[in-house]
């Protein structure tokens, strides 16, 4: 099929999670090269938005006519009316850490009262809709391929790192065998996959390369991955046999792992009760 004939009549996504869901939907039939720019801007959402073409093209390692064609296939005009709903929606909810408490400070939200109160009702707010969207098969089979494996290989980075060590723990506590893989001296191990074992990865968008790279690694030998990640755009649910999703609140652009600790610690109890 020439890149040439993907046409897309459907107006635009209005929002980020329909763009993510678009992009979920169109990825697999798109041409070669655009389909690199779709997987491109998967893994960095955070990125889009202060981008220009050329960077998406050598991130993508394709020619800057294929972003165009991609952006096209989106329902967007061009890179500029795509990359203006990045600017909307996502660059300005995810400001650095200082601007974060500055804007705390502003609305006098900063008191540690205050902030308890806000991330206690974000924190509500994430496990009610954890609980009404979480798949009861998807869950299932997920458990299913983890608790056939011989060895379960961890791995989640920078703000996925505490779920991971939190599963290795729990693994570890009901005699479960887990290797947790933390990227020290930015070693990834993956000579450590064998025959028979599972990779559970996790990981949100800004994606963690790391992360990414092992579950490819396990595809690449036969493994199945369970990902737990923010949403079926994430490249990680493009590689995973069953992909468990979560959406957090955040408050003031800070995010919480509420939401995702108690699906985690589902997983693994749920896993070691069936390894028993």
């Amino acid at each position: 099929m020439s890149e040439k004939m993907i046409q897309n009549d459907a107006a635009a996504p209005p929002n980020l999670q329909a763009f993510r869901e678009r992009l979920a939907q169109v990825t697999p039939d798109l041409p070669k090269r655009m389909r690199q720019c779709a997987e491109y801007v998967a893994a960095h959402f955070d990125r889009i938005a202060v981008s220009t073409v050329a960077d998406l093209a050598a991130g993508a390692d394709v020619p800057p006519s294929a972003v165009m064609r991609f952006c096209q296939s989106m329902g967007f005009a061009g890179f500029s009316d795509m990359q203006r709903l990045f600017r909307n929606a996502y660059a300005p909810g995810l400001p650095d850490y200082a601007t974060r408490l500055r804007n705390l400070k502003s609305q006098g939200t900063g008191s540690p009262a205050a902030l308890l109160a806000e991330f206690v009702e974000a924190g509500r707010l994430s496990l009610e809709s954890l609980a009404k969207t979480t798949d009861d098969a998807t869950l299932a089979r997920a458990v299913a391929v983890l608790s056939q494996a011989g060895m379960l290989h961890v791995i989640g980075l920078r703000r996925a790192f505490p779920v991971a060590v939190y599963l290795a723990y729990v693994f570890d506590k009901m005699a479960v065998p887990a290797m947790l893989h933390d990227g020290l001296g930015r070693l990834d191990h993956p000579h450590a996959l064998r025959p028979g074992d599972a990779v559970l990865a996790i990981s949100f968008a800004p994606y963690s390369d790391e992360t990414l790279a092992l579950a490819r690694e396990a595809v690449v030998r036969g493994l199945p991955v369970v990902a737990l990640t923010d949403g079926m755009a994430s490249p990680l649910a493009r590689m995973a046999d069953a992909v468990l999703t979560v959406s957090e609140v955040d408050f003031g652009a800070f995010r919480s792992l509420s939401a995702t600790i108690a699906l985690a610690l589902a997983l693994a109890v749920a896993v070691g009760s069936a390894r028993e």
